[in-house]
Protein backbone atom coordinates (compact mmCIF):
# COMPACT_ATOMS: atom_id res chain seq x y z
CA UNK A 1 0.00 0.00 0.00
CA UNK A 2 1.37 3.59 -0.64
CA UNK A 3 -0.94 6.54 0.05
CA UNK A 4 -0.04 9.25 -2.91
CA UNK A 5 -2.75 11.30 -2.16
CA UNK A 6 -3.01 14.79 -0.35
CA UNK A 7 -4.44 14.55 3.47
CA UNK A 8 -7.51 15.71 3.59
CA UNK A 9 -7.31 17.77 6.81
CA UNK A 10 -4.66 20.32 5.51
CA UNK A 11 -1.78 21.48 7.78
CA UNK A 12 -1.33 17.76 9.53
CA UNK A 13 2.24 16.75 9.72
CA UNK A 14 3.05 13.20 9.83
CA UNK A 15 3.86 13.21 13.09
CA UNK A 16 0.49 14.73 13.92
CA UNK A 17 -1.68 11.93 11.78
CA UNK A 18 0.10 9.19 13.82
CA UNK A 19 -1.07 10.82 16.82
CA UNK A 20 -4.50 11.02 16.22
CA UNK A 21 -4.32 7.61 14.17
CA UNK A 22 -3.04 6.31 17.50
CA UNK A 23 0.65 4.65 15.61
CA UNK A 24 3.88 5.60 16.25
CA UNK A 25 5.29 7.84 13.41
CA UNK A 26 7.58 5.30 11.86
CA UNK A 27 4.75 2.89 11.30
CA UNK A 28 3.24 5.49 9.19
CA UNK A 29 6.11 6.35 7.79
CA UNK A 30 6.12 3.27 6.56
CA UNK A 31 2.56 3.00 5.07
CA UNK A 32 3.02 6.46 3.24
CA UNK A 33 6.31 5.09 1.69
CA UNK A 34 4.78 1.51 0.75
CA UNK A 35 7.23 -0.30 3.01
CA UNK A 36 4.16 -1.38 5.07
CA UNK A 37 1.89 -3.27 2.55
CA UNK A 38 -0.75 -5.55 4.71
CA UNK A 39 -1.94 -2.84 6.99
CA UNK A 40 -5.26 -4.30 9.21
CA UNK A 41 -8.74 -3.37 9.13
CA UNK A 42 -8.34 -1.64 12.37
CA UNK A 43 -5.45 0.76 10.88
CA UNK A 44 -7.14 1.61 7.98
CA UNK A 45 -10.49 2.74 9.97
CA UNK A 46 -7.89 4.81 12.31
CA UNK A 47 -6.37 6.16 9.61
CA UNK A 48 -9.37 7.37 7.92
CA UNK A 49 -10.92 8.86 10.95
CA UNK A 50 -7.44 10.71 11.24
CA UNK A 51 -7.27 12.05 7.73
CA UNK A 52 -11.30 12.45 7.91
CA UNK A 53 -11.83 10.74 4.93
CA UNK A 54 -15.30 10.93 3.20
CA UNK A 55 -16.84 7.75 2.27
CA UNK A 56 -15.55 7.09 -1.11
CA UNK A 57 -11.77 8.07 -0.53
CA UNK A 58 -12.02 5.67 2.40
CA UNK A 59 -13.10 3.13 0.49
CA UNK A 60 -10.07 4.09 -2.12
CA UNK A 61 -7.44 3.81 1.26
CA UNK A 62 -9.17 -0.16 1.60
CA UNK A 63 -8.70 -0.92 -2.05
CA UNK A 64 -5.04 0.42 -2.24
CA UNK A 65 -4.21 -1.95 1.43
CA UNK A 66 -6.25 -4.77 -0.64
CA UNK A 67 -8.75 -4.94 1.89
CA UNK A 68 -12.15 -4.99 1.86
CA UNK A 69 -14.26 -1.83 2.83
CA UNK A 70 -16.06 -2.51 6.23
CA UNK A 71 -19.49 -1.64 4.39
CA UNK A 72 -18.98 -5.16 2.30
CA UNK A 73 -18.77 -7.41 5.93
CA UNK A 74 -21.98 -5.08 7.23
CA UNK A 75 -25.56 -6.17 7.25
CA UNK A 76 -27.34 -4.55 4.35
CA UNK A 77 -29.64 -2.10 5.00
CA UNK A 78 -33.75 -3.30 4.95
CA UNK A 79 -35.11 -0.02 3.94
CA UNK A 80 -35.04 1.16 0.43
CA UNK A 81 -35.31 4.89 0.01
CA UNK A 82 -38.22 6.82 -1.53
CA UNK A 83 -35.70 7.87 -4.21
CA UNK A 84 -35.22 4.34 -5.41
CA UNK A 85 -38.62 3.17 -5.20
CA UNK A 86 -39.93 6.62 -7.60
CA UNK A 87 -37.17 5.22 -10.02
CA UNK A 88 -38.47 1.98 -10.04
CA UNK A 89 -41.96 3.21 -10.54
CA UNK A 90 -40.70 5.35 -13.40
CA UNK A 91 -40.49 2.59 -15.53
CA UNK A 92 -43.64 0.15 -15.87
CA UNK A 93 -42.82 -1.43 -19.06
CA UNK A 94 -39.43 -3.13 -16.88
CA UNK A 95 -39.95 -5.38 -14.05
CA UNK A 96 -37.59 -4.21 -11.13
CA UNK A 97 -36.78 -5.06 -7.59
CA UNK A 98 -34.25 -4.50 -4.96
CA UNK A 99 -32.74 -7.34 -3.13
CA UNK A 100 -30.10 -7.42 -0.44
CA UNK A 101 -27.35 -9.60 -0.05
CA UNK A 102 -29.43 -12.63 1.27
CA UNK A 103 -31.66 -12.45 -1.77
CA UNK A 104 -35.03 -10.77 0.01
CA UNK A 105 -37.24 -8.94 -2.23
CA UNK A 106 -37.06 -5.46 -0.16
CA UNK A 107 -39.17 -3.78 -2.76
CA UNK A 108 -40.24 -4.36 -6.58
CA UNK A 109 -42.02 -2.28 -8.87
CA UNK A 110 -45.92 -3.15 -10.21
CA UNK A 111 -44.19 -5.07 -13.00
CA UNK A 112 -42.42 -7.25 -10.88
CA UNK A 113 -45.01 -7.80 -8.47
CA UNK A 114 -47.17 -8.87 -11.13
CA UNK A 115 -44.27 -11.05 -13.04
CA UNK A 116 -43.61 -12.84 -9.49
CA UNK A 117 -47.70 -13.34 -8.64
CA UNK A 118 -47.49 -17.05 -9.13
CA UNK A 119 -45.79 -17.34 -5.81
CA UNK A 120 -47.89 -17.88 -2.58
CA UNK A 121 -44.98 -14.92 -1.40
CA UNK A 122 -42.64 -12.94 -3.43
CA UNK A 123 -40.33 -12.22 -0.40
CA UNK A 124 -36.96 -13.71 -0.88
CA UNK A 125 -35.34 -15.53 -4.34
CA UNK A 126 -34.12 -18.74 -2.25
CA UNK A 127 -37.11 -18.99 -0.25
CA UNK A 128 -39.45 -19.01 -3.58
CA UNK A 129 -37.23 -20.73 -5.77
CA UNK A 130 -36.86 -23.98 -3.28
CA UNK A 131 -39.95 -24.44 -0.78
CA UNK A 132 -42.60 -23.01 -3.16
CA UNK A 133 -44.09 -25.46 -5.79
CA UNK A 134 -44.62 -22.56 -7.94
CA UNK A 135 -40.46 -22.33 -8.17
CA UNK A 136 -40.30 -25.37 -10.32
CA UNK A 137 -43.02 -24.67 -13.25
CA UNK A 138 -42.09 -20.59 -12.55
CA UNK A 139 -38.55 -21.00 -13.58
CA UNK A 140 -37.92 -23.25 -16.84
CA UNK A 141 -34.56 -24.34 -16.24
CA UNK A 142 -34.92 -25.06 -12.26
CA UNK A 143 -31.73 -27.10 -11.74
CA UNK A 144 -29.57 -24.18 -13.46
CA UNK A 145 -31.44 -21.88 -11.19
CA UNK A 146 -31.25 -23.41 -7.92
CA UNK A 147 -27.50 -24.12 -8.75
CA UNK A 148 -27.26 -20.13 -9.27
CA UNK A 149 -29.28 -19.06 -6.39
CA UNK A 150 -27.43 -21.29 -3.65
CA UNK A 151 -23.99 -20.34 -4.92
CA UNK A 152 -25.25 -16.35 -4.45
CA UNK A 153 -26.25 -17.56 -1.18
CA UNK A 154 -23.07 -18.72 -0.19
CA UNK A 155 -21.43 -15.30 -1.36
CA UNK A 156 -23.05 -13.63 1.02
CA UNK A 157 -22.02 -15.77 4.04
CA UNK A 158 -18.60 -13.48 4.32
CA UNK A 159 -21.36 -10.73 5.28
CA UNK A 160 -22.44 -10.39 8.44
CA UNK A 161 -26.10 -10.49 7.17
CA UNK A 162 -27.99 -11.62 10.26
CA UNK A 163 -30.88 -13.31 8.85
CA UNK A 164 -28.58 -15.91 6.81
CA UNK A 165 -28.09 -18.67 9.08
CA UNK A 166 -31.73 -18.61 9.98
CA UNK A 167 -32.74 -18.60 6.40
CA UNK A 168 -30.64 -21.55 5.51
CA UNK A 169 -31.97 -23.60 8.46
CA UNK A 170 -35.37 -23.33 7.00
CA UNK A 171 -34.17 -24.14 3.33
CA UNK A 172 -32.56 -27.08 4.78
CA UNK A 173 -34.97 -28.19 6.49
CA UNK A 174 -37.61 -27.93 4.00
CA UNK A 175 -35.44 -28.83 0.64
CA UNK A 176 -33.32 -31.78 0.33
CA UNK A 177 -31.87 -30.38 -2.99
CA UNK A 178 -31.03 -27.18 -1.05
CA UNK A 179 -29.57 -29.12 1.47
CA UNK A 180 -26.93 -30.94 -1.29
CA UNK A 181 -26.21 -27.66 -3.34
CA UNK A 182 -25.28 -25.76 -0.04
CA UNK A 183 -22.62 -28.78 0.36
CA UNK A 184 -20.88 -28.15 -2.57
CA UNK A 185 -19.58 -24.77 -1.54
CA UNK A 186 -19.79 -23.30 -4.83
CA UNK A 187 -20.11 -19.38 -4.52
CA UNK A 188 -20.80 -17.43 -7.65
CA UNK A 189 -22.44 -13.50 -7.99
CA UNK A 190 -24.97 -12.97 -10.37
CA UNK A 191 -24.07 -13.69 -13.88
CA UNK A 192 -25.39 -12.12 -17.11
CA UNK A 193 -27.07 -14.94 -18.82
CA UNK A 194 -30.67 -14.96 -19.82
CA UNK A 195 -33.64 -16.00 -17.43
CA UNK A 196 -36.29 -18.40 -18.81
CA UNK A 197 -39.57 -17.80 -17.24
CA UNK A 198 -43.34 -19.58 -17.31
CA UNK A 199 -45.50 -17.38 -15.93
CA UNK A 200 -49.26 -18.98 -16.25
CA UNK A 201 -51.01 -16.03 -16.70
CA UNK A 202 -48.83 -15.21 -20.44
CA UNK A 203 -46.84 -18.23 -20.90
CA UNK A 204 -42.70 -18.46 -21.51
CA UNK A 205 -40.34 -14.70 -21.03
CA UNK A 206 -37.36 -14.70 -21.93
CA UNK A 207 -35.73 -11.59 -19.91
CA UNK A 208 -32.07 -9.97 -19.39
CA UNK A 209 -31.45 -8.34 -16.65
CA UNK A 210 -28.74 -5.73 -15.24
CA UNK A 211 -27.81 -5.26 -11.65
CA UNK A 212 -26.99 -2.26 -10.18
CA UNK A 213 -25.33 -1.72 -6.57
CA UNK A 214 -27.22 0.99 -4.54
CA UNK A 215 -24.75 2.60 -3.06
CA UNK A 216 -26.37 4.68 -0.79
CA UNK A 217 -27.03 1.36 0.77
CA UNK A 218 -24.25 -1.33 0.44
CA UNK A 219 -25.55 -4.50 -0.02
CA UNK A 220 -28.62 -3.21 -1.67
CA UNK A 221 -28.85 -4.42 -5.56
CA UNK A 222 -31.42 -2.48 -8.07
CA UNK A 223 -32.39 -5.82 -10.65
CA UNK A 224 -33.71 -4.83 -13.74
CA UNK A 225 -35.55 -7.11 -16.31
CA UNK A 226 -35.54 -6.67 -19.38
CA UNK A 227 -37.32 -8.25 -22.74
CA UNK A 228 -36.05 -8.22 -26.72
CA UNK A 229 -37.94 -5.63 -28.23
CA UNK A 230 -40.45 -6.62 -30.78
CA UNK A 231 -40.35 -10.13 -29.27
CA UNK A 232 -42.38 -12.57 -27.77
CA UNK A 233 -41.17 -12.24 -24.27
CA UNK A 234 -42.29 -8.28 -24.86
CA UNK A 235 -45.71 -8.74 -25.60
CA UNK A 236 -45.62 -11.28 -22.41
CA UNK A 237 -44.58 -8.18 -20.37
CA UNK A 238 -46.98 -5.95 -22.10
CA UNK A 239 -49.82 -8.53 -20.73
CA UNK A 240 -48.35 -8.82 -17.39
CA UNK A 241 -49.52 -5.06 -16.97
CA UNK A 242 -52.94 -6.08 -16.97
CA UNK A 243 -52.50 -9.56 -13.79
CA UNK A 244 -54.18 -8.82 -11.17
CA UNK A 245 -51.76 -8.28 -8.33
CA UNK A 246 -51.53 -8.70 -4.35
CA UNK A 247 -51.30 -6.37 -1.88
CA UNK A 248 -47.93 -4.33 -2.59
CA UNK A 249 -44.78 -4.09 -0.50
Amino acid sequence: MRYSGRRKVKGLRREEVAVLAGVNVDYYARLEQGRETRPSSQMLDALSRALDLDPDAREHLYRLAGAAPPDVMSPTPQTVSPELRQLMDSHPHAPAFVLNRVLDILAANTLADALFSPFSTADNLARMTFLDPAGRQFYARWDWTAQATVANLRAAAASSEPGLPQLVAELSEGSEQFRALWETHQVRGKTREPKHLVHPAVGPLTLTYQAFDVRSAPGQQLIVYQAEPGSASADALSLLRSVPLRVRR
